[in-house]
Formats: structure tokens, sequence, C-alpha cells
């Protein structure tokens, strides 16, 4: 659809343009039209790339500014009429052009600043995700980490998250220039990351929502969205721990997949046996370390003699933080 109207709307114009000036002469008015159509199909380039770089709500505010201003100049060029002004005919109307000229665009330029705070534009245009304060719906707004992490999806599949999932436009940005970087890791991790939200907005079961807001005196991501959250009353889902701290200072509830990781870990006992197999030294000259199966890492006092060897061993004490889970044991016999 798009294709047949670019194509209509060249031939339209070129040919408008052969009937306007094939009164001259027939190479005249085959040059216009050939002029014609190159001009109306550079005005589509600029109008497309307007439409793809700047949001709706941003043109609406435009154009809401500057009728604003034209209004707003009208009347004072009014006013200034009535005043016994030493001004002659040209240089009235090219005081008037001025005041026109620098009230529209100050008009224009506040309400796209603005344009967030607007009550009159919220009312014509509002955000495509509703203020989470005044609707019931439950959002949880994803962040890059999160998503590149990729255990999100999988906990989706799982139905254990409810609600809709929040991708902010900046969160999107910052993913697509990691996948635009030069670092092969970075790289990788972008494109991880754009190919997990890809694999969620498949999934007829998951609800994803993007929202263009924005928070433009707000430089960091991380900065945006706690701000998104508390505007939203929405919970973040992260495994970023300064963001979780920031995000809890701030009042915005958290959801955090690593804390969500080590609750779902089996619980160990001090007295109990298991069986692991020691690959590495520890910090001290008699420790060494093992691996569970979830990864968990398991201290032995005096297991650096049995090292690259599958012991037996008691556990005499675990240590639970918020980075995870630590296992403290000895040998069984």
């Amino acid at each position: 659809m798009i294709i047949t109207i670019r194509i209509f709307f060249v031939l339209i114009s070129a040919l408008l343009s052969f009937l306007y000036f094939s009164d001259y002469s027939l190479q005249t008015a085959v040059i216009a039209g050939i002029i014609s159509g190159c001009a109306s199909f550079g005005l589509l380039i600029a109008i497309e790339y307007i439409s793809h770089a700047v949001s709706t709500r941003m043109i609406i505010a435009a154009m809401i500014g500057l009728i604003t201003g034209l209004i707003l100049s009208f009347f004072l060029v009014m006013a200034f009429s009535y005043l016994p002004l030493p001004l002659s005919s040209s240089d009235s109307n090219t005081a008037k052009a001025i005041i026109f000229h620098i009230i529209s665009f100050s008009a224009m330029l506040f309400f796209v600043i603005n344009n967030e705070g607007m009550i009159i534009l919220n009312k014509i245009y509002p955000h495509k995700i509703d203020d989470g304060k005044k609707s019931d719906t439950s959002y949880k707004i994803l962040d890059t980490s999160v998503i590149i992490d990729g255990r999100i999806a999988d906990i989706c599949d799982t139905g254990f998250i409810e609600g809709i999932l929040v991708i902010p436009q900046f969160v999107l940005n910052e993913l697509q220039n990691i996948a635009d970087s030069t670092d092969p890791i970075k790289r990788t991790r972008g494109r991880r990351g754009l190919d997990i939200l890809n694999k969620m907005q498949k999934d007829k079961n998951t609800m994803i929502k993007m929202t263009e807001m924005d928070f433009p005196e707000v430089h960091e991501v991380d900065g945006k969205l706690v701000k998104l959250g508390s505007y939203m009353n929405a919970k973040l889902v992260t495994n970023d721990f300064n963001l979780n701290k920031v995000a809890e200072f701030h009042g915005v509830p958290v959801l955090n997949i690593n804390q969500l990781s080590n609750s779902l870990k089996p619980v160990v006992l001090p007295g109990e046996v298991m069986r692991v197999a020691l690959v590495k030294e520890g910090k001290d000259q008699s420790q060494a370390i093992g691996y569970l199966d979830d990864g968990t890492m398991v201290v032995v006092e005096n297991g650096r003699r049995k090292l690259n060897q599958e012991v037996d061993l008691t556990v005499t004490s675990v240590l639970q933080t918020t980075a995870g889970r630590m296992i403290f044991a000895k040998l069984k016999d």
C-alpha cells in the first residue's frame, strides 16, 4: 500500500506539472514533469524519514505549538496596530513578520520540549501505555541486562509473571547500540538481547508493549528506568544489583531475576552429606572449591589434597547473600 501511494503521488505530481506547462512547448512540459516527479520523490523521502525519526506525539505537539504561536502573534500584532508608532508601511509589515516568526517558533519549541507534561496534549494524544496509577493493569518494565540475560523469556513461558511487560524505547536503543558495537563480545550480547525480544514477541501468552516515554533531563538509562517505574507505578525487572538498590531507594518495586534464581535453589542444611568434584584451589592454603549443578559454590576446608577428585562432604554452614549462595563444608572422613 505504501509503495502504491508513493508511485501514485509521484505520477500525479509529474502529470500536473506536465499539463500546467503544456501550453508552452512539449519539451518544456516534459522537463517540468520530470523535475516535479523528482522533487515529489525527494519530498516523500523527507516525509518518511520524519515519520520514522520523530514520534507522532512530537509532531502533534509541534503543530499545537505552532497554531498557538500564530494565534498569540495575531492578537499581539492587533494590539500593536492601535499604538501610534512612527513606522512606515514596509517597516510595519517587517515588524509583523518578525513577531509572527519569533512567537510562533518559540511556542512550537516550548510545546515540543515540554510535551510530556502538557495536559492538553495528553487529552489529544495520550501515551500508548496508560498511567499505572490510574489503572489496575500490572506493568513490569524490563531493563537491558535482564533482556540480554534471557532467563526472563523462560520465566514468561511458565506463566509466573502476570501483567504487561513494558519495553521502553530508550532500552531498545541501548540494545541496538550494543548490537552495533565494534567489540565482538558486546555485539554478541546485544544481538542475543534482540533475539530474546523477538522470541518473546512471538509468544502469544506474553503481552509486550512498547513505550516512547522518555525523560530528556536524565541521561543515564538506569535513571530513566527508575523515573518511568515511579511514573507508571510499575515494577522493574532486572538482574542489575546497583539498579536494584537505586530503585529501592526511590520506592520503586523491583523483581530481581538473580534473587528468584537463588530462592529456587535446593535448601541445604548443616550436617547434610553431598558429593562434589573439587575443581580449583581456594583462598586459604588448605581450601578447595567445587560447584553444585546449579552453580552454587562449595568451599571445602582441608580439601586441597583431594583436588580434581569427587569426594563426599559434610555441610558445616551456608552463607546467603543477594549476590548468591555459598556453602561451607568439610571432608566427610
